[in-house]
């Protein structure tokens, strides 16, 4: 590891840093170190780190702004690579925007409507970055990725970089094709449709809010621990169930909206674990449904 280290300094490539903690890089301020944290200053600078790090026959793992991830306590081994800064890149065609798959979804939203283009209202508020959008086909308000996305470039392990179409995509509800071939987006073209700049602002502002005032954002969370099982809901059914506001160590389901749970301080992700198993088991016990995590849970076993 300290010899791919060296290697990815030498060629400055980007940020390289080892056993960094990645509850520095998670939404949740949980997760033990990588052995190795790398950020890549562009795509090219990743393309060639992935020779490296592919030659060097060790694990790696990409994340975005880490807002859907729980990271073991014992961390991650090999290389985590993180796009970040380096891959926020933002070019317009008309209504086509090829953008950096580091970029911001956040502020992606709130630039681009104020621009007065329509198709992002629905990610107001959503943390993490556009590269992480893509892979878990992000969504709310009855819109998500797969309505937007013309096409993505993706990185696969093999080292080949590609472009999918939104049909080679495979998007269903909150997956991707990326989910099963591990696959990192590098860069995405959104198909956007000019609009009335006062109404996209409004609608963007509405789903903010409502964001704001049902969700826990004032305590470190992952955003939704689990999938709707539709037709039901997964926070419904954790209410119902009697369980908001368990506790377990640090976490706690939150007294505020049942599908999240919050870091009160200093929260392991085992107790993170323990509180999922526990409403999966309640959940199948009372109402006999297998309810399924959205979160990733990712890193070495505890």
């Amino acid at each position: 590891m300290n010899k791919l280290a060296d290697q990815l300094r030498n060629e400055n490539l980007g940020k390289v840093l080892e056993n960094e903690p990645l509850k520095n890089h998670t939404t949740l301020k949980i997760g033990g170190p990588a052995d190795l944290f790398f950020e890549p200053n562009n795509t090219d600078s990743l393309k060639k780190a992935m020779e490296y790090i592919k030659a060097a026959g060790v694990p790696f793992r990409p994340i975005g702004r880490g807002s859907n991830l729980l990271v073991s306590d014992k961390g991650i081994e090999g290389v985590v690579i993180k796009l970040g800064d380096g891959l926020d890149s933002l070019e317009q065609n008309g209504g086509e925007f090829r953008i950096g798959g580091g970029y911001s979804l956040v502020k992606l939203a709130t630039v681009l409507s104020r621009e007065g283009y329509s198709g992002l209202e629905f990610s107001a508020g959503i943390p993490g970055s556009l590269g992480g959008a893509v892979f878990m086909n992000a969504g709310a308000h009855g819109s998500d990725m797969s309505n937007i996305l013309k096409e993505a470039l993706v990185l696969f392990p093999d080292g080949e970089l590609k472009w999918l179409t939104n049909e080679e995509m495979e998007f269903s509800y909150r997956t991707s094709v990326l989910q099963k071939t591990g696959g990192i987006c590098v860069e995405a073209v959104l198909l956007l449709e000019k609009g009335d700049r006062e109404t996209i602002m409004a609608e963007l502002k509405k789903n903010k809010d409502y964001r704001r005032n049902t969700q826990p954002w004032n305590y470190p969370c992952c955003g939704s621990v689990f999938r709707n099982p539709l037709p039901n809901y997964a926070g419904q059914l954790i209410e119902s169930s009697g369980l908001k506001g368990t506790t377990v160590g640090g976490a706690q389901i939150s007294d505020m909206h049942a599908n999240f749970i919050v870091n009160t301080g200093n929260a392991k992700a085992k107790d993170v674990l323990d509180l999922i198993s526990l409403i999966q088991k309640k959940i199948k016990e009372l109402h006999n449904i297998d309810i399924e995590t959205e979160v990733e849970i990712i890193g070495r076993k505890s």
